[in-house]
């Protein structure tokens, strides 16, 4: 029964992304921005949304907090409808100019110094492009990626992501943990985010409150004394996106991994409070 949803999943998004191809990038993130907002709240708990955000904003109000809960499916939307045109981000030169890049130069640094980093970062919108453009400026990278539970659509996906985003996809899980020491240490820097729970992480603090986080930056800090790079994505207007690359976090040699993890969680809680509508306040991030 499930393979019968699946399926009937995959041809709907097929057809919409045949429509997306006929619309073009304006009109499509509109229209699917729009349907996810309408149909959204009918495959995800607003219970989640909720737990979350009071969490985070213990005093926000409800107008403030429905504004959010709407853009964060708006947000979701557009994402979906852009996975059609990451190829044209790629190599085309009318979108390229739609990525402002702040801080550049850090990535030029660590394509010459041949140094492998990681990456860290969050689901921002649209998150996909940053490894896109980390690749892009030369420098070996290996992404983390969590393969779709839906057999069909997993493909697809990940044959746009090998073929536009970037090449090496490493599956979530401790398999892909393997995967990730052996392409480190072939010299290829790692893209991670962490900002979903892990059943393997540490119980850290995120916004005051205890949630499982990856601990794979810091045991490499500590191991390797690998440079942690933060990134970061916001979706500006007309599809245009700022994307703003961070120093190199510094730790001094008597931090635990336990310590690190907090503090590059501070990080991302930075991050977050930004730009609230642009991050995936549905996932349960506290379980």
């Amino acid at each position: 029964m499930i393979k019968i949803k699946y399926f009937i999943q995959f041809i709907l998004i097929i057809i919409l992304f045949g429509l997306f191809k006929i619309l073009g990038i304006k009109n499509s993130t509109k229209l699917s921005g729009l349907l996810f907002v309408l149909i959204g709240p009918f495959f995800r708990s607003k219970k989640i949304f909720e737990k979350n955000i009071i969490k985070v904003f213990p005093d926000i109000n409800k107008i403030k907090k429905e504004e959010i809960y709407k853009n964060v499916w708006r947000s979701y939307g557009k994402i979906f409808s852009e996975y059609l045109f990451i190829k044209d981000f790629r190599f085309s030169e009318n979108f390229q100019n739609n990525l402002i890049i702040k801080n550049q130069k850090i990535l030029d640094e660590i394509k010459n110094s041949k140094e492998p980093v990681i990456f860290i970062s969050g689901h921002f919108d649209n998150f996909e492009l940053m490894a896109m453009h980390i690749e892009k400026s030369g420098i070996n990278l290996a992404a983390i990626y969590r393969p779709l539970n839906n057999l069909f659509l997993n493909p697809v996906m990940e044959n746009i992501r090998k073929k536009y985003i970037c090449k090496k996809q490493i599956k979530k899980g401790i398999s892909g943990t393997k995967q990730i020491l052996k392409e480190y240490k072939n010299g290829a820097s790692i893209a991670l985010m962490i900002d979903q729970r892990v059943s393997e992480g540490i119980p850290a603090n995120f916004f005051n409150h205890k949630a499982l986080t990856t601990t794979i930056p810091a045991q490499f800090v500590k191991k390797f004394n690998t440079k942690i790079v933060p990134i970061y994505i916001e979706r500006l207007e007309n599809n245009r996106f700022s994307i703003e690359i961070f120093d190199a976090q510094k730790f001094s040699k008597n931090e635990t991994v336990e310590m690190i993890t907090n503090k590059l969680n501070n990080i991302l809680e930075d991050m977050i409070k930004r730009n609230p509508n642009q991050w995936i306040w549905t996932h349960d991030r506290w379980k």
